[in-house]
C-alpha cells in the first residue's frame, strides 16, 4: 500500500477576509473531493485571511499512480485560477502487507 500526503501553500491575494477566504477554500475543497478521490483539510494559517495551506492525502496499490494522482491535484488546483500556489511538499510512504495472500 502507498500513502501519498501533500501540503500546500495557497494565497488569496483578492480576498479581504475570513469570510471571504471561507468561501473560496470550501468552493476549492468541494472541487477537489468531486474531481478526485482524497481526503482533503485546511492545515495551517487558519486565521489568516490571505493565505491557507491544504493537506490532501491518496492513497494505493500502485505507487505510480499515487504520484501521478498527487501531481494532477497540484495542477487542477493551480488551474482553477481561485487561489495562488505557493511551495508544496509531498510525501509517498509504502507499507508492506499486513495481509499477505495465501
Amino acid at each position: 500500500m502507498h500513502v501519498g500526503v501533500c501540503q500546500v501553500q495557497l494565497f488569496l491575494p483578492e480576498n479581504h477576509s475570513l469570510k471571504g477566504k471561507r468561501r473560496v477554500l470550501k468552493s476549492l475543497i468541494q472541487r477537489l473531493k468531486n474531481k478526485f478521490n482524497l481526503s482533503v483539510a485546511e492545515t495551517g494559517f487558519q486565521d489568516n485571511w490571505q493565505q491557507a495551506v491544504l493537506g490532501f492525502s491518496v492513497l494505493s496499490s500502485d505507487h505510480a499512480l499515487v504520484n501521478r494522482a498527487l501531481d494532477k491535484i497540484l495542477d487542477f488546483i493551480e488551474s482553477t485560477g481561485m487561489v495562488v500556489v505557493g511551495d508544496s511538499s509531498l510525501e509517498i510512504m509504502t507499507f508492506s502487507d499486513s495481509f499477505p495472500e495465501r
